[in-house]
């Protein structure tokens, strides 16, 4: 746990995002715990999630004085992280965790368990210290205990077994977007040098996986011995792992490791091949060569029939495109190398042209601070704010799709009120962006959305009169996961069947690092929606990334379209476009998969 790091890095202070969304997701839920204001809760909740998923360095722009440019990261909080990073710790919250034990936030880790009930297994299970804590409650819950405790049962015991299996299954794996931000850090190092004339990522970040293990580099250089000098003398490192002739590893902050490859140019495109994988991909095109009499390795291509193999007789690559064109297939894209009949088709030279960033034409999902008291976080930014950075993106259209007001805390003549406010506040823009677009200058429209929760029986949380006064609906589930595939596929379609809902959002309900998705009934679900002209959500946000890639290649072989959205609360998030789009990419989409590639004449036919 991060308090106890705290007092172990006073001289040092050098602590990471992880660490620190860490530390913010402990204080929100020793708010949750000690029944404080939901908005300070959430408040924290956000941060903690925003420096979770940045792709850059807090330390860094703490050092900078820009640390309130992070969406959710307010004055007060900064200077709790000024202080963090001056003397190593926060007086406010060493007196907010002080009565707290430490194993609460052990049990937080286990998929399922929020802050209410590890406090309580705590309390009766009379776990207090982090040490062995997950141990000592897998024991407790083999042996009944837990199921004796009030407001647990068999059903809630078994569960907390299997989280406590899904948490030992867990690695150690960096978000895609911190992980190129590393990353990159490192290119632009090496690439001061005139020692190091190319260098790329490779392995699983290359392949723009969700989320990442070691970082891995390769790099040509006509003097190896020197390059990898440069390498292990990079300014971030904290410890040297290995340093031989042609290859180094070094760990740098949260004991990341960089693993570096040194190669000659005219072996370089034989070294990208093998080392960006994927494993199942290099099998398949192992047993491809095999056929050709073949043999395919990190330094090029062989005939098998040269018995006394030397290197030197190996046909070597410097391009990754002709390794490819050797084995009689067009060059594969690093996102698709997972296996899935990529092989087959760059054969047959029918790769397909994937979806671009710039293909993008608008966002419909994103959430401002418009007034609507939500049972969720609201945006940091005005309408007029979003509209603004919109038209830095190029886009044609976006839509407001705030939360539903909550149902605990307003009438249904109170959220009908809401609703139509909002949808006054949209007719004035778009009326005042019509009248004052230059001509000749690219207008932008505004559509009137709402992301409304999904009850557990499948009814939305707004009433039926609300939903005529949106251009069309957003359904999502926040709550009641731990249903089974049967109950939450019926409940996703009985909202889906609403006429103004059009698209589900982040389908699966996972959180990358922190919770699996829930189980559905996939082939229903994309019958449903191919039939009922229904789109699922490529949910751009990183610790989302959400319809996961494998099932957005199975929603497009089976004829769904998608559309990819950033769910941004803040005017930096809509920059996220860019990881659903290599999400997307991953699942094989192409522009005509993906609708808010469609102009806005022709989206709003879809949509409304």
């Amino acid at each position: 746990m991060i308090s106890d790091k705290i007092d172990l890095m006073k001289s040092k202070f050098n602590f990471t995002n992880k660490e620190i969304s860490e530390l913010l997701e402990n204080i929100a839920a020793a708010y949750i715990v000690k029944n404080e204001d939901r908005f300070r809760i959430m408040a924290y909740e956000k941060a903690a999630g925003t420096i979770n998923a940045s792709a850059v360095d807090i330390k860094e722009l703490w050092e900078q004085g820009k640390l309130d440019s992070l969406p959710g990261i307010g004055k007060k909080l900064a200077q709790y992280i000024d202080e963090l990073f001056r003397s190593g710790k926060v007086k406010h919250f060493e007196q907010v965790l002080k009565d707290l034990p430490k194993a609460l936030f052990e049990f937080m880790k286990i998929p399922g368990i929020g802050p209410k009930n590890a406090y309580k297994l705590c309390l009766k299970l009379k776990i207090n210290d982090k040490k062995d804590s997950i141990e000592r409650l897998k024991k407790a819950a083999e042996l009944g205990k837990i199921r004796t405790i009030e407001g647990f049962g068999e059903k809630s015991e078994q569960e907390i077994l299997q989280g406590i299996e899904e948490l030992g299954r867990r690695g150690k794996r960096l978000l895609l977007p911190y992980a190129l931000n590393i990353a990159q850090k490192v290119l632009s190092y090496l690439k001061k040098s005139s020692l190091i004339k190319k260098a790329e990522i490779l392995g699983s970040l290359r392949r723009k996986a969700g989320t990442i293990g070691d970082i891995d580099i390769a790099i040509v250089s006509n003097k190896p011995e020197e390059a990898i000098k440069w390498f292990i003398n990079y300014p971030h490192k904290i410890r040297l792992l290995e340093a031989g002739l042609t290859k180094a590893s070094i760990l740098i902050f949260d004991e990341q490791q960089i693993d570096l490859r040194v190669v000659e140019n005219e072996a370089y495109g034989s070294l990208l091949q093998h080392f960006t994988g994927s494993k199942n991909h290099n099998i398949h095109l192992r047993e491809i060569a095999l056929k050709k009499g073949l043999s395919l390795s990190e330094y090029g291509i062989r005939k098998i029939k040269d018995i006394r193999y030397k290197i030197k007789d190996t046909i070597q690559f410097a391009e990754e495109k002709k390794f490819y064109n050797y084995l009689g297939m067009e060059w594969i894209m690093p996102e698709l190398r997972e296996d899935r009949g990529e092989i087959e088709l760059a054969l047959q030279n029918k790769l397909p042209k994937l979806v671009e960033l710039k293909d993008i034409k608008g966002d419909l999902h994103l959430h401002s601070n418009f007034n609507i008291e939500s049972s969720h976080d609201v945006g940091e930014n005005s309408m007029e704010e979003m509209i603004n950075k919109a038209r830095l993106l190029n886009y044609n259209y976006i839509a407001f799709s705030e939360h539903n007001p909550s149902i605990s805390q307003h009438s249904e003549k109170e959220i009908i009120d809401i609703i139509k406010r909002k949808k006054n506040v949209i007719d004035k823009l778009n009326y005042s962006i019509k009248n004052k677009t230059k001509k000749g200058t690219q207008k932008l429209f505004i559509f009137n959305s709402l992301e409304i929760d999904i009850r557990p029986d499948g009814r939305l949380a707004v009433p039926n009169k609300a939903l005529a006064e949106l251009d069309f609906g957003i359904a999502s589930i926040h709550s009641s996961f731990k249903m089974s595939a049967e109950e939450i596929t019926k409940r996703v379609l009985t909202a889906m069947a609403y006429p103004k809902i059009k698209i589900l959002a982040h389908p699966t309900g996972r959180l990358l690092n922190k919770r699996e998705g829930y189980e559905l009934n996939w082939d229903k679900i994309f019958d449903f929606c191919k039939k009922n002209n229904k789109f699922l959500e490529i949910n751009a946000y990183p610790q989302r990334l959400d319809l996961p890639d494998e099932l957005v290649l199975e929603a497009i072989k089976n004829g769904v379209k998608l559309v990819i959205n950033t769910d941004s609360h803040h005017l930096k998030e809509m920059e996220l476009m860019k990881y659903g789009v290599f999400n997307g990419r991953r699942g094989w989409a192409k522009q005509d998969d993906i609708i808010n590639t469609l102009s806005y004449n022709e989206i709003r036919k879809l949509l409304i």
